[in-house]
């Protein structure tokens, strides 16, 4: 479903849930050259609906990058592997950052599918999270003691 069928006050609290920060990359809304959307984990073609519990706020970039992907390749081993879910999953069971906070991580088969079909660690995206990160600006704190 066209997320312009999501009704306003939804789209909204998905944003205000996650901090307005793609739940996928960490990119924040307020710094980010991509529109941000609402996105869903499961899509609807697959079973997924339009309940607030359903739905993530994701940049376009990822959002684009998963469309209706629920499974990608471990880069490891080459299997085929559940795709990361911001509703079922915490992203810390999944994903850290390296030393710099500038490249996504995958620590387990899919947080590594994930970075790899995301591309969570793209160029421009790893550019903005190392200029942000020198301001002291990323990774953004509510988010992080979120996860805690």
């Amino acid at each position: 479903m066209p997320e312009s069928r999501i009704p306003p006050q939804m789209r909204k609290a998905v944003a205000k849930r996650a901090n307005y920060c793609c739940e996928y990359c960490w990119s924040q809304e307020k710094f980010s050259p991509d529109s941000f959307e609402v996105e869903h984990p499961i899509p609807k073609s697959r079973g997924g609906n339009n309940t607030l519990e359903s739905l993530a706020w994701s940049c376009g970039g990822c959002n684009r990058h998963k469309g209706t992907k629920v499974e990608g390749r471990d880069p490891v081993s080459g299997e085929l592997i559940p795709l990361y879910n911001p509703r079922t999953q915490n992203w810390r069971d999944h994903f850290k950052w390296s030393d710099n906070f500038a490249v996504v991580i995958g620590i387990t088969a899919t947080g590594r599918a994930t970075v790899n079909e995301l591309k969570l660690n793209r160029e421009g995206v790893v550019n903005l999270r190392r200029v942000l990160y020198e301001m002291g600006e990323h990774p953004p704190i509510e988010l992080m003691e979120s996860l805690e």
